[in-house]
């Protein structure tokens, strides 16, 4: 299943992505799709990212459970 969303990227930026795509022959959407997958393996192996990634769900938990007395 996927999910399509509308990205806006600066001309230069969205040139550049055609370009290197192109070059790799494949699609800008598989370009993007292979970065943001690269990123976010990134992020998840940051510790303090997921430090902090963990601290604010549990805030956001503590808020909606006040929420929701």
């Amino acid at each position: 299943m996927t999910k399509q969303t509308t990205v806006r990227l600066p001309d230069d930026l969205a040139d550049e992505a055609e370009a290197v795509a192109r070059v790799k022959g494949t699609s800008v959407n598989a370009l993007i799709v292979d970065s943001l997958a690269t990123e976010i393996e990134r992020v998840r192996a940051d510790k303090d990212f997921t430090k902090r990634a963990r601290k604010l769900l549990e805030r956001d938990k503590e808020l909606l459970d006040r929420l929701a007395q």
